[in-house]
């Protein structure tokens, strides 16, 4: 089957409340986030959790007319991702139905449409019932859309699974396995992507039940690895009574995948999972899951040294795998953050019985082609595992797994210390709790959160630190509450325990030990026991990039910026190692010679302006260094100072001369201090016969205050074009094998129509330096595009991302917008009311 884009003619509307007249219709571009736009307000059930934002039901309508060259086809409708609890109506009739807001929902249109007749498609997706997630889920139909058409005898769809069997004497032995509405011919050819020359090619007759297998040798084949991301297509032509039915392609990479006590094994070879855990969302946009956005957020992971990521806590988008696939980025797939017991009063758990097998094995579908997925999680921080039935339930998952897909492990993530305090009846959500919060919230004349499952521990590790978390795991009765389940697994994955690493490696000789979710400074000493011991196969922090929702969890803020610790006007969790806008910070340097084992050396400095201070309390942040000499106003306060290096000593330079010197004793993580100075910061990194190995300099912002915008990330025809904003880097264009790249070499940015742009706005000095201190609030407008989303980072943040307005953060900002149809040149403009910036984008 074909797939077109179904993402453009919708009308959407919030669904009327008691009380409330209908809101009118207005129209939309899928995805759309209905969320994003709500009120925030103190009064939000959901509160921390969603970042304070009011939940509503929604309603898209689109009225569509069936070409008639769609006669006698087959039609598909394919909803990648509708939060939640979905209806599909089809002229007034309900069709279908999902509850899991994080995995696709399909539509078959057989008799329901006809060409040439008006049809209206109505889809209702509520989100009224708060609290319904730990973080922000968005709503609505976040994900594309697309119409699937075919013939009657047809491909199913993801009918077509690829794997690699074999690699041996310079072969390949790749398995096709075909699935289709009933019995035909087909024929398979397997091609590099880009090329039009098979490199392998066979046919096989499907049975009357339309399945059918073949094994092809490809000789000499390009073995996908993150290093070396090479990818196939195949493709298949269905014949059914002599003609072509049906045609379809897939692409998939050649791999294997193993894992034992020589740990997981690419291509034969020991590989460690350098990994990252990100939300579904996508900063300033919401939930919306635009391709390019995905494409960047995986971009920016990579570039921070992380060569896997985590989709945590539910199944990511076929646009975020895509882009893991051509990034070369290794994929931790998810299903779900809680299984039976509740962690939030409306969570998955009223439907999860009924549905987990249907919602397992369509992940499995998603992913199953996809090269760089190389582990399934069936849960985080399941309680449920210190249970027997929890015990069994784990069995059983794990087992469905493997019937569907036997090529992966299959892990889960669960938290050690939380499930000794589970046991012990400390956290666990229950509708005796739930009856109490109603009461209390009826008495009160608000709705007051109580902290339970996951959200307790997280409020226990900000009190007491991450080192008294850590400890705790690894108290001996942790073992009793988690053995039998990681019994089941093929992987045990652990959060925030590796304090029981070696112990249990030793206790349990044949254990795969994951650690599925991590706290940031432990990035080195994990890589430094991955070394000696292959059974610890990998190390995912959180998390990777800052999130919506779960406010406050991971902020180190000041008054400035968070005049409240806690409550309404927060809105991010604060816990990426690069921030919501996707600005690295000291952390993410940090990890790139930590986990990664880049040599740096990378230079980083805590706010001078508020050196000696408080600020809230988290056990996800190390550090609050940034990357910036540029403290207006804080001359001869103390600076703290970070340096990441692999080398014996490093060497501070201010301006020239030395002001601090430290041994590398075991740790790539040098801290120093000095009285700020404006001019010039610079880390030398020695060996130990006192030969330099490398140097990083910041420099201040001199001159007068200026607002840039900088085109930061494109989309472009055949793959996108970025620019690092702030290290100066010259424009980097990366594509698709085979694609054409644009011509970037002229003044200016370029965007592809359809395509997002991602604009930095700054306030820097003459030289481009950017000046954090500086603030303002900026207000922006388009010409020839759309504003998808403006705002800054601040975990703090009262404003709204779809207005136009924003403050800034730490000096800067960032803008996406998106191309009008037909248009062939985007502005986008941003003032403060003194200062002004333009950014302008050719569409190609």
């Amino acid at each position: 089957m074909r797939g077109q884009s179904f993402n453009d003619g919708w009308r959407f509307r919030r669904i009327a409340a008691k009380g409330e007249q209908d809101a009118p219709f207005e129209e939309v571009t899928l995805p759309h986030d209905a969320m994003i736009g709500e009120t925030r307000s103190p009064q939000a059930v959901s509160g921390r959790n969603s970042g304070w934002f009011e939940g509503r039901d929604y309603e898209y309508v689109k009225t569509w007319t069936p070409p008639e060259e769609l006669g006698g086809k087959f039609l598909l409708l394919e909803f990648e991702g509708v939060y939640h609890l979905a209806q599909v109506w089809v002229d007034g009739t309900l069709v279908a139905e999902r509850p899991y807001g994080y995995t696709n929902l399909y539509v078959d249109l057989a008799g329901l449409v006809e060409p040439g007749r008006p049809c209206e498609l109505r889809v209702v997706a509520r989100n009224s019932d708060q609290p319904n997630s730990r973080w922000y889920s968005g709503a609505g139909i976040y994900r594309p859309v697309t119409l699937w058409v075919g013939e009657p005898v047809h491909l199913r769809p993801n009918g077509i699974a690829v794997r690699t069997l074999s690699l041996d004497g310079g072969s390949a032995r790749v398995e096709v396995s075909l699935e289709a509405s009933g019995h035909g011919l087909a024929t398979v050819e397997l091609l590099p992507e880009g090329s039009q020359m098979p490199v392998a090619a066979g046919s096989v007759e499907l049975g009357e039940d339309g399945t059918g297998a073949m094994t092809l040798e490809v000789p000499q084949p390009r073995t996908w690895s993150p290093d070396h991301p090479d990818l196939y297509r195949c493709r298949v032509d269905l014949a059914a009574g002599g003609n072509i039915a049906d045609r379809g392609e897939t692409l998939f990479g050649i791999r294997t995948l193993a894992w034992g006590d020589d740990g997981l094994l690419l291509n034969g070879d020991r590989i460690v999972l350098r990994g990252a855990c990100i939300h579904h969302d996508n900063g300033v946009l919401g939930a919306r899951a635009f391709a390019d956005a995905e494409w960047r957020k995986v971009l920016l992971m990579r570039e921070q040294g992380y060569n896997a990521v985590r989709s945590a806590h539910n199944p990511c988008s076929k646009a975020l795998l895509n882009a893991c696939d051509h990034l070369g980025v290794l994929v931790m797939d998810e299903y779900v953050d809680h299984w039976y017991i509740h962690k939030t009063l409306h969570d998955y758990v009223e439907y999860f019985d009924a549905w987990w097998r249907r919602d397992l094995a369509d992940m499995v579908e998603k992913d199953r082609n996809h090269p760089s997925v190389v582990i399934y999680s069936i849960g985080n921080e399941v309680a449920e595992t210190a249970q027997e039935r929890g015990v069994l339930l784990t069995r059983q998952m794990v087992e469905h797994l493997h019937s569907l897909d036997p090529t992966r492990p299959v892990t889960c993530g669960v938290n050690i210390f939380f499930n000794l305090l589970s046991s012990l009846g400390l956290g666990q959500y229950s509708d005796e709790k739930a009856r109490r919060e109603a009461e209390q919230a009826a008495r009160q004349g608000a709705t007051p959160h109580r902290a339970v499952g996951s959200e307790f521990y997280n409020r226990l590790a900000g009190l007491l630190g991450a080192g008294v978390m850590k400890l705790g795991a690894a108290l001996p009765a942790c073992d009793r509450v988690t053995r039998d389940a990681f019994a089941q697994m093929d992987v045990a994955g652990y959060n925030y325990g590796i304090d029981r690493y070696k112990h249990d490696l030793r206790a349990y000789p044949h254990r795969l030990i994951l650690g599925s979710e991590t706290f940031c400074s432990d990035a080195q000493r994990f890589s430094d026991l991955a070394k000696k011991e292959p059974r610890l196969i990998g190390d995912f922090v959180w998390a990777g990039m800052d999130y919506l929702g779960e406010t406050g969890v991971g902020a180190w803020e000041y008054a400035d910026y968070a005049p409240r610790e806690g409550g309404f006007g927060w809105l991010t969790a604060g816990s990426g190692r690069v921030d919501l806008t996707g600005k690295p910070l000291g952390e993410a340097l940090y990890t790139r010679v930590a986990l990664a084992g880049e040599a740096g050396p990378y230079l980083a400095v805590c706010p001078v302006n508020h050196t000696g201070e408080p600020h809230t309390p988290s056990a996800w942040k190390m550090s609050n260094a940034i990357a910036s000499w540029s403290w207006d106003g804080c001359e001869g306060r103390v600076a703290n100072v970070e340096v990441y290096a692999r080398a014996h000593a490093v060497v501070l330079l201010l301006n020239g001369r030395e002001v601090g010197r430290r041994l590398l004793r075991g740790s790539c993580l040098a801290r120093m201090s000095c009285r700020y100075e404006p001019g010039s910061l610079e880390a030398v990194a020695l060996g130990a016969d006192g030969r330099e190995l490398g140097r990083c300099v910041l420099r201040s912002a001199d001159g007068p205050t200026e607002l840039r915008a900088e085109v930061e990330y494109a989309g472009v025809p055949g793959g996108f074009v970025r620019r690092d904003v702030w290290r100066e880097g010259e424009p980097v264009v990366e594509t698709h094998v085979g694609a054409e790249a644009p011509d970037v070499s002229h003044e200016g940015a370029v965007v592809g129509a359809g395509r997002l742009a991602f604009v930095r706005v700054r306030y820097t000095g003459a030289n481009g330096e950017t000046r954090p201190l500086a603030r303002g609030v900026l207000r922006a407008s388009v010409e020839g595009g759309d504003l998808l989303g403006f705002g800054c980072a601040s975990p703090f943040n009262e404003g709204s991302f779809v207005t136009g307005e924003t403050q800034t953060y730490f000096g800067e900002a960032l803008a996406v917008v998106r191309p009008a149809a037909g248009s062939r040149c985007v502005r986008l403009s941003v003032t403060d009311g003194t200062l002004s910036a333009t950014a302008t984008l050719t569409v190609a």
